[in-house]
């Protein structure tokens, strides 16, 4: 007997234990009481909000508008049109919704600026929440509706063709494909992510590998590896380089340089010490003691690379916000960032570019064996030398490599 009213004892000191568990737990998930239906400071969107205040005067002065929306009106308008559709929401009964037109404000405010969500919040008198979310949508929109005519991947052998000829005419680099790198877009730490977006340059990142022509517009982007990979093992896993090995990227067959040779050379993409070589992806030579023809062949990949390079200070001079880390989470960081990437092609494409109009020249080369690998090797080496010796030759050298070197 003694026996069972201990046992009841300890079940109900545990039932009572377990009673003010549940009790707390439900007082945790309780909702807080709303003061307000809406905010009187977001109430006052529609008169005293950034959108209400500043568009009309903005549209009155074209410089203004652009230092603030980092394009041009006719280019705003044509954007919002594509955009439009997709954007406009139902009004109901109790709220407006939010026009297209602020949504894009919002969204090119943010990109442009660097702003974070609360100062867009007091900007535009609207709720942080609802900020995210028009980030989310806004960005999701561009990349959805302009991806397909402003970042297609040439389908044709004219078109590569036209991209190799781009490069051959401003760079004096013969057969290139286009300029590719990564760039680390800097960004808070993700949460439970441990050292897996952390980089060399110690910050966390995630990695945005980008392949450009010689007019500064992103043929192909990748987007959202860890910090801590390297470039050629993000490369290698792209679908733009699989395309390339299994002959389904329709790039131009290998041909002669020159009307005078009889060489079949193939077609390359160019990048840093950081990729590996191969047949179809040309690097330069490592080591600083090197002779004066491998200098040289470094200095013609370097000057034909550029515009990779130029192409992310292009991207981030524009859009500020790649001037410090994103405070936002990584799926919409993404994204984001793949809407600047499409609006860097759609902005240079409606507004012209600068781009150098450098002397071409023509050149020369020899037969190559022909072997698959997907680094290196002997055909790798060779192809590297013979541009080597392309470069020294009477055809393929410029006046100034000597003196640049």
């Amino acid at each position: 007997m003694r026996c069972v009213n201990r046992k009841l004892a300890v079940y109900r000191r545990y039932s009572t234990r377990m009673d003010a568990v549940v009790l707390y737990w439900y007082y945790r998930r309780r909702r807080k009481i709303r003061r307000y239906w809406q905010h009187p400071l977001m109430a006052q969107r529609s008169k005293e909000g950034a959108y209400s205040l500043l568009m009309s005067q903005l549209r009155g002065d074209e410089s203004k508008f652009f230092n603030y929306f980092r394009m041009s009106m006719s280019t705003f308008d044509e954007l919002l049109k594509l955009l439009e559709k997709d954007l406009k929401k139902q009004d109901t009964r109790w709220r407006k919704s939010i026009c297209p037109e602020e949504k894009l404000a919002i969204f090119l405010r943010y990109a442009a600026s660097g702003c974070s969500f609360k100062d867009l919040h007091y900007t535009y008198r609207v709720g942080v929440s609802t900020v995210s979310n028009i980030i989310k949508e806004v960005s999701r929109c561009i990349w959805n509706n302009l991806s397909v005519k402003f970042m297609r991947l040439p389908t044709s052998v004219d078109e590569w063709e036209q991209i190799a000829s781009g490069f051959n005419k401003k760079a004096n680099f013969p057969h290139c494909l286009g300029a590719v790198d990564g760039k680390h877009i800097r960004l808070k730490k993700p949460l439970n992510s441990g050292s897996l977006y952390i980089n060399y340059k110690d910050f966390f990142s995630i990695i945005l590998l980008a392949i450009v022509d010689s007019d500064y517009r992103f043929v192909y982007v990748s987007l959202g590896s860890y910090g801590k990979e390297c470039d050629s093992s993000i490369f290698k896993e792209t679908t733009f380089w699989k395309m390339m090995l299994d002959g389904s990227l329709q790039i131009p067959a290998p041909c002669p340089l020159t009307r005078d040779s009889e060489t079949r050379v193939p077609y390359v993409v160019i990048g840093d010490e950081g990729f590996g070589l191969h047949e179809n992806l040309l690097r330069p030579f490592g080591g600083t003691h090197l002779d004066k023809n491998k200098r040289i062949f470094n200095y013609r990949l370097t000057r034909a690379r550029r515009y990779v390079e130029c192409a992310f200070g292009i991207l981030a001079n524009k859009w500020r916000i790649f001037h410090r880390p994103l405070d936002i989470d990584k799926t919409t960081a993404v994204w984001t960032v793949k809407a600047c990437t499409i609006l860097h092609n759609f902005i240079r494409d409606k507004e012209g570019s600068n781009s150098d109009n450098n002397v071409s020249e023509e050149f020369s080369f020899e037969n190559l064996p022909h072997e698959v690998r997907t680094r290196g090797g002997n055909t790798a080496n060779l192809v590297r030398t013979e541009f080597v010796n392309y470069f020294m030759s009477k055809a393929g050298s410029v006046p100034w490599q000597d003196e640049a070197i």
